[in-house]
């Protein structure tokens, strides 16, 4: 038996057993299941099950079954240290140099149990103090005023642990030596080294189980201004906070049925979306998201809708947590809540100001991470050069980190659409440092730089110099805001304002009402050599910027139909690319 906290124990936990089984056996889906034919005994259909949730084969023509382990063994005619070795390869786990099981790894052993048991003793302890003390109540009384009903506390098995310092001491004295209590990471030593106390004081405990339901650390909360607001217990023998997930032995089923995970940041975040139906929730404790947190949901998904808190430190830990599920290959959905009133919304806040029904269709809104990303990028200064620069470098290590080449490509294609960067040039710097490995780009002058597209500049020139209808174009530009969004809508607008003014247009006055970059690239234009404008050519202008806008329109309506959105928006978003497609074909 693989005993919690050892080495073992980590490998069953992150090794996925349809995975493993399916080297020997050729598997099906099944329901909820995968079966194949027994490799036990010889048989023509299939009645051996492999039960992903559970970890769990069984034949039920022969009656063989087990876990992992188990089956690894029967195949391999192995022994289980043997197993352990063979499965951790086959996860890519590293496999720590093999000994013979001393008297002191049997002592640690035993010890590890005993730290298993304590901490049920601390559970059931500390969930007394919250039903039958004074101060329990008073813990009682913040839970129900952030929505926890008593259903609630005892369904997620919420404590209270109490200000007196050494009440928990005193309960677990019997069931170990002093060493022992300091090594839960239940109990403190002070800076002396001469006196113990409970490490948890005034604070409201949610129990952090294992992926099987042993309970092996605690996260609480402080009830009036102690900091921090959240302790969490400490690295110990059973408990490593980078292999667990908070809510994973309960949300496993749900994962894994309905294909797709939801990542918070908090216990209360993933209380509060369990309570409103939605089993399929985890959290990452407040910390930051692990590799090995990440193969464990592998197992169960490879989709995930990451729902950290609005605030910078959750935009940073949204960032980073994308970072590490790219790079195992997740599809990977962010949803960032709408604020309520004045306040940023996390999972908790906004399913107790809106509702359970509010949050699903948030839920199913959820951008796919490009576009959460690129949002990201163009809240960036994108009317200059250097800020287009700083943009395309905060997207660069998520380009890097895809594995796969087609949504690489994808990728380099929304960039360059979103940011208005030229394409080609884009894709060359991006291939250039990724095979460079390289985490910035350097400045390149094509990327960018302001040339704007020959459309643009010669109606840049009509509007200076076209004395007999420019006054005409300006109003034709002004009307339809053609140039809005374009690198030249400084340029744009100030020729337009001075155009409609009835007087001469004087480019040293124009360009004195710009930034240096617009102001240069003004006179740039007006100084290349142009034949003499005519209206005719200045009307197949403006249709080529129509044609234009057209094309990003359909390009914004298509990433919004990918979107998923629902039924009545679905149907809008169709017919609206349908009156697009229309208009382009008309135009060509």
């Amino acid at each position: 038996m693989a005993e919690a906290g050892s080495f073992a124990d980590r490998v069953k936990q992150q090794a996925d057993i349809v995975r493993v089984v399916g080297e020997y056996v050729r598997l099906k889906k099944s329901g909820q299941n995968f079966t194949g034919l027994c490799p036990f005994h010889a048989e023509k259909s299939p009645s051996f099950a492999v039960h992903p949730t559970k970890q769990i084969y069984h034949c039920f023509g022969c009656g063989v079954g087990g876990d992992v382990f188990k089956f690894v063994m029967e195949m391999e005619k192995c022994a289980f240290p043997e197993a352990i070795r063979i499965v951790a390869e086959k996860c890519g786990i590293a496999v720590p140099r093999q000994k013979e099981r001393s008297p002191e790894e049997r002592k640690e052993n035993q010890q590890r149990a005993l730290l298993v048991e304590m901490h049920r003793e601390a559970q059931t302890f500390f969930v007394k103090q919250l039903e039958a003390t004074l101060e329990g109540k008073a813990a009682q009384a913040y839970l129900e005023d952030r929505g926890l009903d008593k259903e609630a506390m005892t369904r997620f098995g919420i404590g209270y642990a109490p200000s007196g310092g050494d009440a928990l001491l005193r309960h677990l004295k019997p069931k170990g030596n002093e060493k022992l209590l300091v090594e839960s990471g239940l109990v403190s030593l002070d800076q002396s080294g001469g006196r113990l106390f409970d490490r948890f004081r005034r604070r409201i405990t949610f129990p952090i189980a294992n992926e099987s339901g042993k309970i092996v650390a605690f996260g609480a909360r402080a009830l009036g201004d102690d900091m921090p607001k959240y302790l969490n217990s400490p690295e110990t023998p059973i408990y490593s906070k980078s292999n667990v997930l908070y809510h994973m032995d309960r949300a496993k089923e749900g994962i894994r049925r309905q294909d797709f995970a939801i990542l918070v940041e908090g216990y209360l975040d993933a209380i509060a979306v369990a309570r409103a139906g939605i089993s399929n929730v985890v959290a990452s404790c407040g910390t930051s998201l692990a590799e090995p947190q990440i193969k464990l949901l592998g197992r169960f998904t490879r989709r995930v809708i990451v729902n950290y808190d609005p605030d910078a430190a959750g935009q940073i830990a949204t960032e980073r947590s994308l970072s590490l599920l790219l790079e195992q290959d997740f599809e990977v959905r962010v949803l960032a809540l709408p604020p309520i009133g004045n306040k940023k919304a996390d999972p908790d806040l906004f399913i107790r100001e809106k509702g359970a029904e509010e949050y699903l269709k948030q839920l199913k809104e959820a951008l796919p991470y490009v576009d959460y990303l690129i949002a990201r990028a163009r809240q960036m200064d994108l009317t200059s050069g250097e800020g287009k620069r700083q943009a395309v470098n905060f997207l660069l290590p998520y380009v890097q980190k895809i594995p796969n080449r087609i949504l690489r490509s994808e990728w380099a294609t929304r960039i360059a659409q979103q940011l208005r960067l030229d394409e080609p040039v884009l894709r060359a710097a991006l291939s250039k440092a990724a095979a460079e490995r390289r985490s910035e780009l350097k400045i390149q002058p094509e990327l960018v730089a302001r040339a704007a597209k020959p459309v643009e500049r010669r109606l840049i020139r009509m509007l200076a110099e076209a004395q007999g209808f420019r006054q005409e174009l300006a109003k034709q530009l002004q009307n339809t805001r053609l140039y809005h969004g374009l690198e030249t809508e400084k340029i744009f607008e100030a020729l337009v304002i001075a155009s409609l003014s009835g007087q001469p247009v004087q480019a040293t006055e124009v360009g004195a009402a710009l930034e240096d970059r617009d102001r240069r690239l003004l006179f740039e234009i007006l100084f290349e050599e142009a034949n003499e404008p005519t209206w005719e050519e200045a009307m197949s202008c403006i249709e080529t910027l129509q044609h234009r806008r057209a094309e990003r329109e359909l390009a914004d309506v298509q990433r919004s139909i990918e979107a998923n959105p629902p039924g009545q928006e679905l149907r809008g978003l169709l017919e609206k690319k349908q009156e697009l497609m229309r208009r382009l074909a008309a135009a060509r």
